[in-house]
């Protein structure tokens, strides 16, 4: 069994003259990311590998979710997370290690969503039912995944063992 944890960059800013790689968290996004660390951490859903987006907005909110967490074993940027569709999520998923139990990608919409999409077959309906319905920034989607190795990883194999916003933890995010 494997897991991948999908979590979207927390709300980002609009500064005129900032190139979309470039654009930094609102004020939302610093006040979610945390919020969002902290139920990783109470719910003990560790990643072994965590592959970042370069954009800035995936990396500030990678800081303040780590920072609620204890060090992962492997912390990566991963360009190709960047701006990506699902099937190149996929590629990336499929050549993890065979060591890394638990994967986490924190990236960008419509690519995560459409990844989990791809991906889930069952879980919970209240939990398939709001990630149906809206991925939101900050949104956390846990799949559990039927492999032994990623290189196995097809569509409509995934548990969705939960679905969680910042809103649903409190915040009007």
């Amino acid at each position: 069994m494997r897991r991948l944890i999908l979590l979207r960059h927390a709300k980002s800013d609009w500064p005129d003259g900032i190139a979309d790689p470039e654009r930094p968290l609102a004020a939302r996004g610093r006040n979610a990311a945390p919020r969002i660390g902290a139920y990783i951490a109470q719910e003990h859903l560790l990643a072994d590998r965590i592959l970042v987006s370069p954009a800035r907005r995936t990396r500030e909110t990678w800081d303040l979710v780590a920072a609620r967490l204890p060090p992962p074993k492997v912390v990566a940027s991963e360009p190709r997370v960047y701006d990506a569709s699902a099937a190149r999520l996929m590629t990336v998923l499929r050549e993890q290690p065979k060591d890394a139990h638990s994967v986490m990608l924190v990236g960008h919409n419509p690519g995560l969503e459409d990844l989990a999409e791809l991906l889930v077959a069952s879980g919970p309906a209240p939990h398939l039912a709001s990630m149906a319905e809206k991925f939101p920034t900050g949104g956390l989607a846990v799949i559990d995944l039927p492999v032994d190795e990623w290189s196995a990883t097809a569509p409509g194999i995934g548990r969705l063992d939960r679905f969680v916003t910042p809103r649903d933890l409190g915040g009007n995010d």
